[in-house]
Parts: C-alpha cells; structure tokens; sequence
C-alpha cells in the first residue's frame, strides 16, 4: 500500500445512516461547453433522475438514459445533463427512487457552472496522487480552491483489491464532496488500473465519450488528457494478463492526430496536457531498463511518449502536468522537447501539493503549492501567436 490509510480512511459514508438509499455526495463531473455528468453512490437497486434549473428558470427533470430508460443501478448512479448553455451557472439535484417505490430521496441544490470556450481567461485545479490517504484529502478538498475545473490526476487508489473501495473512494473520498465548487475531470493512474476490480472503475466516473481520455477548450486554456497506463511492461506476471495498455496508446496516437485539428483545440492561446506518468523526466538514463521483476517501475513513460510526441509536438503543447514520482520536479522544455514537464507531489501531508492554474489573456500561471499553500514551485507561459 503506498502511503496511504487504506480504504477504511476513506469511506466517509457521506454522514446518512445504513438505511439511507444515498451514500454518497452528489458528484458533477465530465464537464462540457453544454452540459455534465452527475453521479452518486446508492445502497441498493435504485432509480435515479436528475432536476437541473437555470437563475429564475422553471425545472427541468432529466429522466432518461441512453437507452430509454431511466438510469438505475444497486450501487452507483449517473445521469447525462445536456442542452445547456456554456459559461452559465446552473444548480442541480438528484432524486433518487428504490426500485420496489417504497423510499424517495431528494439531494440539497448544488450549483455548477459549465464550461466557457469564449472566456477571457480560466481558473483550474490538479491533484495527484492521493491514494486514499483521508488527511491528504480532506486537506486539499478544504484548502485549494474552486475554479472552472478539477483535474485529478491519477492514482486515487492504491489498489482495487476490494469492491467495495469503489464507491467510497471515487464519490465520497474522506467523506468530501470535493466538486462542490468544481466540476471533476478524473485522469487514470497506473495504480488506478491495478487489482481485479479495478475493471469497475469507470462505472463510477463519468467521460464524455466513454473513453479514458479527452479534449476540451476552458476560456484560452486547450486541454488534452491522456491516460499513460501501467509503469511496466504490460506482460508483466504482476498485471495478471489484466492490462493491454500499448493498444490503448496506439488509439489515443490516431484520436490525437484528428483532435488536435480540431476547432477550439487547434488554435487555443495556451496548450496543456494532462497525464498521470510524467512524459519526460529530469535524467533518463537507465530509467527505462530496471529489473521489473525486483521492483523496478518506470519513473516517465516512454512508451507513451513515443506514441504520442510527434502530435503534441505538432500541436504546439506547451507542457505536460503529472504526478506519479511523488516529487516535485520541473523540467523545462528544449529544442528536442518543446513542451516542458510539471509534477506535483505524494499522498503523506507532509509531500502532497497541488497546482492551481490560472489563465488570462497576457499569461498563464501553474503554481505548485504544499497542503498550507505555500508556493513550491511556479511556471509562467506566454500564449501562443
């Protein structure tokens, strides 16, 4: 377990009684120009519906799944909100059914705002690293601050050996409602994909495209997130033949080649891509080649680089944040990579930080700051003709 509390540091349970039919905070996460995901823990087969209402609007009920159906489940809920306009604010609320029609709940009104393609400038978090540690957790979720997005940037768990982390960890980590001043923008970590139920993550987190990666435009920020897969090779006897992550690089190689074309993403004043392994690290020697069998992980991912580095080259990335080492570390770009390298820190109090980005028209800010918001570290951009 790498420094963390385990999953019993942060079930939380959201302050209800056994007998409640939610568990969990109310999560909005997936964010677009035009709408979001809104996704809660239940405790048995429930119905779930979501009532979204403009400033001084009439409410409106969303009430249907992809299929025609309405969203049910036993132990998660999700409901797609779209049709809305972009950089408006909006409030929402679950109502949540059993299935035998017995019990009903109603969550409180929760605001949200969607994202803004237009606007001048752009406020944004990332967290990294958490791996369930409760006062790392609750540290962040109560001192970094609200903004248009929050990136958290993998390995949320240490590993799904139980099933029932799942739902504790991702909607209810510590027992935080952790977007109530942001939506959320979940980014696989290597540790995030490990142990055998780690396959049912993405029941509990939401993705535009029902992929672990994705595009988007907040103000002149154009965001890229990618997911790096595992820090070993994928045979590795320690994956248990669970992993195919150089398939997954290969596809996200074919979908960067057309998304950085794309309008909103191709011309974006400022360029950042978010991954959980680091692209580049600050010496590389040797990093590649360990003894796996004894320990040995790869500090950067050069596997995903390999794949992935002409288009981002192409596209005019300015830097790629991480996380993964548990450091912080900057490494500035240069001729042979000209997009430079971020990374925040490790799940003890003591090494987590976050990044708070900001975003205007003469510049963009990424600083690094330690769980009392001291600045560690603060890189400056200038946007791009």
């Amino acid at each position: 377990m790498v420094g963390g509390l385990g999953a019993a540091g942060v079930a939380g349970g959201g302050g209800k009684g056994t007998d409640a039919l939610v568990g969990t905070p109310v999560s909005i996460m997936a964010p677009r120009a035009d709408g979001f995901d809104v996704v809660w823990g239940v405790s048995g087969l429930c119905l779930g519906r979501v009532e979204w209402q403009e400033r001084g609007g009439e409410a409106v009920v969303v009430r249907a799944d992809a299929m025609g159906l309405t969203p049910q489940g036993d132990d998660v809920l999700r409901v797609r909100v779209g049709g809305l306009k972009p950089g408006s604010s909006y409030r929402i609320r679950a109502i949540t059914e059993s299935a035998d029609g017995d019990r009903r709940e109603e969550s409180e009104w929760k605001e949200v705002r969607t994202l803004d393609p237009a606007a001048p400038g752009s406020r944004f978090v990332v967290w990294n690293d958490t791996h369930q540690n409760a006062e790392t957790i609750r540290a962040l979720a109560g001192r970094s601050p609200g903004g248009d997005f929050l990136i958290w940037n993998g390995d949320v768990c240490n590993d799904w050996h139980e099933e029932s982390w799942l739902k504790p960890t991702v909607l209810d980590p510590a027992g935080c409602d952790i977007t109530q001043d942001r939506p959320l923008v979940m980014v696989w970590g290597n540790h995030d994909v490990r142990g055998k139920w780690a396959w049912r993550l993405a029941d509990f987190i939401a993705t535009p495209e029902g992929r672990p990666y994705r595009a988007f435009r907040s103000g002149p920020v154009g965001v890229i997130c990618l997911h790096t897969g595992e820090d070993k090779p994928d045979g590795h006897p320690g994956f248990g033949g669970r992993v195919a992550f150089d398939e997954l690089r290969r596809e996200q190689a074919g979908w960067l080649e057309k998304v950085i074309r794309s309008p909103g993403i191709r011309d974006a004043p400022y360029r950042v891509v978010f991954c959980h392994i680091p692209l580049r690290w600050k010496s590389e020697k040797n990093l590649q080649s360990g003894d796996y069998d004894r320990g040995d992980y790869d500090y950067y991912s050069k596997s995903s680089r390999d794949a992935w580095h002409d288009a981002l080259v192409k596209w005019g990335a300015q830097v790629v944040v991480s996380g993964h080492t548990h450091e912080v570390a900057w490494v500035p770009a240069s001729d042979e990579f000209p997009y430079a390298q971020i990374t925040g820190g490790g799940p003890q109090p003591e090494l987590a930080t976050w990044v708070e980005g900001v975003a205007a028209g003469d510049g963009m800010s990424l600083t690094i700051r330690n769980l009392q918001g001291e600045q560690v570290h603060r890189a400056d951009f200038k946007p791009l003709a």
